[in-house]
């Protein structure tokens, strides 16, 4: 997994990182069902090809490079990946 949505998403979901994902890894995205009661936006460990759009995009600074993870947001990364299991 090259990027991870933190829990500083959880109050904004802004989505400006669906938008700009050259791969489309980022859900839900506000027209996908879930969007509305899902508590944040996740990333597809899987489909992430590590392009760092996402993380320029998002206005809360709530993505990071899974490598330089905050240990703060040390659960993000597990919760990503359950996300789309």
């Amino acid at each position: 997994m090259a990027y991870v949505i933190t829990e500083r998403c959880t109050s904004t979901k802004d989505a400006s990182c669906t938008r700009v994902c050259p791969v489309e890894c980022i859900h839900p995205t506000p027209d996908e069902p879930g969007y509305a009661t899902a508590e944040q936006l996740y990333i597809d460990p899987e489909e992430c090809i590590d392009c760092d759009a996402c993380m320029e995009a998002c206005p809360v600074d709530a993505i990071y490079p899974i490598k330089r993870l905050p240990t703060e947001y040390a659960g993000a990364a597990e919760r990503n990946a359950e996300y789309y299991s």
